[in-house]
């Protein structure tokens, strides 16, 4: 780690840069988080702090920091922030520690900063297997676009990948032999964190069509095809862009996202009894709170379950 003499606020641009070419995220998403993050320096400078360098940054910086986005009142409406609300500011914040991280510059680990969390329960948006399928048969095979497509719906769907997670894998992971059953692939997920993923029979077999229609020599896995030829990386964006539009042909619910099929992944474990720890696991959450969401979904099937299979049948 090297002790930068650059000021924070001075790294607002490579910030933007990383969350988008490292990160993936959406352009939208990347307005959102340059506002976000741009509360945090408007504070630094009100409190002639412009000047700090990342190294500097302490704990009771973020503490007071907090405090400020507590006592906050919306325009308008005159009253304060929602924990929700104050928390998206903080996850900026915790992402430009992220960075730091990610480009060897001593600072505050992003870990440092807790979110507050609402209270209210988190609505999780899943499909059911018999949806899954419908979206699954969208896309027309007998295209190589159409093969990439069916590729990258059965991958998300095998392994609960993130979409970032998804555009940044390579071709020389994906090593099918001839008599392949099963796969497992190891994936450098949020916050740097390896983990191990397992795709299905099923995603191996339309990942191999897929490969084996290629002849290009682009090193990602899954490429976009601009007027007929190979060219570059998909973009989480594009791959947003890819399934909206196979959920409006199916009919589906519109708030679908890649994010769903992640959601469809983790719920159908859940529901088939898995225990929480290994979603945990397989999601690649490093808290188990954060896999908690989907208890409050797979809950009445699984008092389902355990009714019909479990306990001792009432005697006449």
């Amino acid at each position: 780690m090297t002790k930068s003499q650059k000021s924070i606020i001075s790294y607002y641009n490579d910030f933007l840069d990383w969350l988008d070419i490292e990160k993936g995220l959406s352009s939208k998403s990347q307005e959102n988080y340059s506002r976000f993050i741009n509360k945090f320096f408007d504070w630094l400078k009100e409190n002639k702090l412009e000047k700090l360098k990342p190294y500097q940054l302490k704990p009771e910086h973020i503490f007071k920091y907090k405090t400020f986005l507590s006592r906050q009142n919306i325009p308008q409406k005159n009253r304060p922030l929602k924990r929700s609300s104050q928390d998206y500011y903080l996850i900026a914040l915790r992402s430009l520690l992220g960075f730091f991280v990610d480009k060897s510059i001593e600072s505050l680990p992003p870990d440092k900063i807790k979110l507050l969390k609402s209270r209210k329960e988190r609505k999780i948006n899943f499909l059911s297997l018999d949806q899954v399928e419908k979206l699954m048969e969208m896309p027309d095979v007998s295209t190589i676009t159409g093969l990439r497509n069916r590729a990258i719906l059965e991958t998300l769907f095998s392994t609960g990948l993130r979409v970032s997670e998804l555009v940044s894998l390579d071709r020389d992971q994906i090593k099918i032999d001839k008599n392949i059953d099963d796969l497992e692939i190891v994936i450098i997920g949020k916050g740097g964190y390896p983990r191990t993923v397992f795709l299905s029979k099923r995603a191996i077999s339309w990942l191999k069509k897929y490969l084996e229609s290629r002849d290009d020599k682009e090193k990602a896995l899954f490429i976009n095809y601009k007027g007929g030829k190979p060219k570059s990386r998909l973009t989480s964006r594009s791959i947003e862009r890819i399934i909206k539009k196979y959920v409006i042909e199916a009919g589906l619910p519109v708030i679908t996202t890649p994010h769903t099929l992640r959601h469809s992944f983790a719920t159908d474990l859940l529901m088939k009894g898995v225990d929480l720890r290994i979603v945990q696991e397989f999601l690649g959450h490093k808290n188990i709170a954060t896999t908690q969401i989907y208890t409050h979904v797979t809950r009445p099937k699984l008092k389902e379950i355990h009714e019909k299979f479990h306990g001792m049948k009432n005697e006449s």
